[in-house]
């Protein structure tokens, strides 16, 4: 085993290890919001771990370069889009009106929809 396999294998771990942690975070919060919030960073951070680690293990093992520039495409494209998805989802979930979890003590978009002005409102 070389050390691009090496680092290959403890990206795809440490990958792995973030996708238990958002599993972890879906079983535990308490509302949409929290889940989310929790799920899509620990699944992102998966994904990079183990898209990444994919494709630095297949140059260790004898196998193209075109694979670290294939998976850094993937993980950029993960990387950009989750995050987006994942903030358009929580805005929808809010203007539903899917309540907050009752401990949750800030509701900072709550007070932005409240300091708007009516000339400044524009169709969401």
């Amino acid at each position: 085993m070389n050390a691009l396999s090496a680092l290959g294998e403890a990206l795809v771990l440490i990958g792995t290890f973030f996708y238990f942690l958002s599993t972890l975070g879906l079983i535990r919060m308490p509302d949409v919001y929290n889940r989310m919030q929790t799920s899509t960073k620990s699944a992102t951070l998966g994904s990079l771990g183990v898209v990444i680690g994919t494709g630095i293990w297949a140059v260790g093992n004898g196998m193209s370069w075109a694979w670290i520039v294939q998976t850094t495409a993937v993980a950029g494209f993960i990387l950009l889009t989750n995050p987006i998805s994942a903030h358009t989802l929580i805005r929808a979930a809010y203007k539903r009106g899917i309540p907050l979890w009752h401990g949750s003590v800030v509701d900072k978009y709550a007070e932005h929809l409240a300091e708007k002005s009516p000339d400044e409102e524009v169709s969401e």
